[in-house]
């Protein structure tokens, strides 16, 4: 079954873009999507009715501190969260997971062990191999090569009475698999350890619930999802709440303000809110639609948790429902693009089958030629992809293309359009050809 969320294209000013006469087509998403009108006026209502900074005795800075309580809520209702104090906010994920990383090695000890794995973004590798300077051991899990997905025995070879950190990304930004972050977690758990997961690039495809997958700290970014550059963090409450970071003296001790260091960026926050309106209104949207009712009915069983209020509840609902109106509306797409590239000669594409565990995002390379020099094909016809490692630096390493110059990316989002698969593969036969 699908969903039709073509309608949803009206909502994106820059879609109007032309390149060379040619109507932008923009499957850059996994690189940040772009954002509806209504986010866009929410910025700008933020600068224009509540531009202060925080806890003043006057209406604008009550306003701001009225949209930022606001904002934690509604990500914590998108996540699952049992509260809206297990929210933090930052300039974007990698800073947010520097800190935590900072915050959490300063309990660790020469010996303790971190485990990391080959398929994540090197903002969940990195902020943990820092600590080696302090002699903490980092392992990294090994891929499956050409599968593009974790070796799960050797992950839990990898864990070890001595694990503090099992860190790994809900999914791969440049292959699409998904990881079972729930076993992941259950591992960490055996051990005493914590669990990290980076759902920047699931995130906009799918539905999360950090209570069910049992994490301890789970960082995404909005502006993967329709939103501003906002980088955001879920803190188990009682994990987050003995975390210590390094803050200055006046900033309160308490999660989930403790991390975020410095004036935060307001009017992202304000439009964060409304980005995940903007997913809500695709379920509203959706309602009645055959194939689709049952799948928002199965999302919405994932979020009853006594503590919520009906309100929440209901918000979690319509943010569920419009997720898999989303994943409902993208698969055909992607399933005719995987299918379409597969029959191209000299294409080569890389990960799991387009039916199997993984999000709308496919990585390929054609041989003999430059993902440099395709992407700028491409991108002189207005057909907007990605090419390199997007960060994803180990595991296109462990592919061996790093020295070819990685892979093209490309990504599904609910304002593409089946022409606009068509174009693309047109493109790239052309290219393939010459």
């Amino acid at each position: 079954m699908s969903v039709d969320l073509s309608s949803c294209r009206r909502e994106f000013p820059s879609l109007a873009l032309r390149v060379n006469g040619n109507v932008a087509a923009y499957f850059d998403g996994p690189g940040g999507t772009q954002v509806p009108t209504r986010v866009i006026e929410a910025v700008t209502r933020y600068f224009r009715e509540a531009n202060a900074n925080c806890h003043g005795e006057f209406v604008t800075s009550q306003r701001t501190d009225e949209i930022i309580s606001a904002a934690r809520q509604a990500v914590a209702d998108m996540l699952g969260a049992a509260y809206a104090d297990e929210i933090a906010f930052g300039p974007n994920m990698t800073t947010l997971n520097f800190a935590l990383s900072r915050a959490i090695g300063r309990a660790l000890a020469p010996g303790d062990e971190i485990v990391i794995t080959d398929l994540d973004h090197e903002a969940n590798r990195s902020p943990w191999q820092a600590l080696e300077e302090k002699g903490v051991v980092v392992r990294s899990v090994r891929v499956n090569i050409p599968e593009c997905t974790l070796d799960y025995d050797d992950l839990e070879r990898a864990i070890t009475d001595r694990t503090k950190v099992v860190a790994l990304g809900y999914a791969s930004n440049a292959v699409g698999t998904i990881n079972d972050v729930r076993r992941a977690s259950a591992l960490a758990h055996s051990v005493g350890a914590l669990c990290v997961v980076d759902a920047v690039h699931y995130a906009p495809h799918g539905v999360i619930d950090v209570r069910d997958i049992e994490c301890d700290f789970l960082l995404c970014s909005a502006y993967k999802f329709f939103g501003p550059h906002i980088g955001i963090m879920y803190g188990r409450r009682d994990v987050f709440g003995r975390l210590v970071t390094y803050k200055v003296r006046p900033q309160n001790p308490a999660a989930p303000y403790k991390i975020e260091t410095g004036t935060l960026n307001h009017e992202g926050i304000a439009g964060v809110i409304e980005a995940l309106e903007f997913i809500a209104s695709l379920g509203d949207a959706a309602e009645g639609v055959e194939g689709h009712n049952d799948g928002a009915k199965t999302a919405r069983g994932l979020q009853a948790h006594p503590e919520g209020a009906s309100e929440r509840s209901e918000r979690r609902s319509r943010i569920l429902a419009g997720l898999r109106a989303i994943e409902l509306h993208e698969r055909p797409l992607f399933s005719r693009l995987m299918d379409g590239l597969a029959s191209i000669r000299k294409v080569t594409v890389y990960g799991l089958p387009a039916q199997a565990e993984r999000t709308p995002t496919v990585s390929f390379t054609i041989e003999g030629r430059r993902p440099l020099d395709v992407a700028r094909f491409l991108g002189q016809r207005g057909i907007f992809v990605w090419h390199g490692d997007f960060y994803a630096t180990t595991l296109i390493e462990r592919l061996g293309l790093a020295k070819a110059g990685g892979v093209v990316r490309v990504g599904m989002a609910p304002y593409n359009t089946m022409e606009e698969v068509e174009r693309l593969l047109e493109a790239v036969e052309e290219f393939a050809r010459h």
